[in-house]
């Protein structure tokens, strides 16, 4: 792979490896976008683990756009969804009734074995907000906020 196309995969750092803080954060009712804004991304695929081992994250591909993800024992799906030249992605519980979303940018390394993640702050983007184009207007009017997202959890690469 090309420095420029790894240096693109970085700087996209859609998240779409959802851990525990996507997966603990799905508390929005619609997803950022209704549709995905890029296709899978074959670095991120794989099974990624915590520098402690306690928490586990298989990626794979649904099709040519979605994710499915598995982390200790739920099931989610994932898309990119790219805003204001920001890589977010909308994770979906898919084990839940209500079936809710969070919000959460990636960062992979230059050698691809490590996976940043980082969830979108409910204190920037309310839970209360209710349709995807309320959810890109928040998203662009407060992308360069820090106080957008929260901690960054890592995984490594397994395979």
């Amino acid at each position: 792979m090309s420095s420029s196309n790894l240096a693109w995969l970085r700087r996209i750092g859609v998240a779409i490896s959802l851990c525990s803080l996507a997966f603990t954060a799905c508390q929005y009712d619609v997803p950022i976008t209704s549709a995905p804004t890029r296709k899978v991304q074959k670095p991120l695929l794989g099974d990624w683990t915590s520098p402690d081992g306690k928490e586990k994250l298989k990626l794979r591909r649904l099709d040519d756009s979605v994710y499915i993800v598995y982390y200790d024992g739920d099931l989610f799906r994932a898309y990119h969804s790219d805003v204001a030249e920001t890589p977010f992605a909308s994770v979906q519980d898919i084990n839940s009734s209500d079936r809710k979303y969070a919000y959460v940018i990636w960062k992979l390394s230059d050698d691809g074995k490590h996976l940043s993640l980082r969830n979108v702050s409910d204190k920037v983007i309310s839970k209360e907000t209710k349709d995807s184009a309320a959810v890109v207007a928040l998203l662009t009017k407060n992308a360069k906020d820090p106080d957008l997202f929260g901690e960054e959890i890592e995984f490594r690469k397994e395979k």
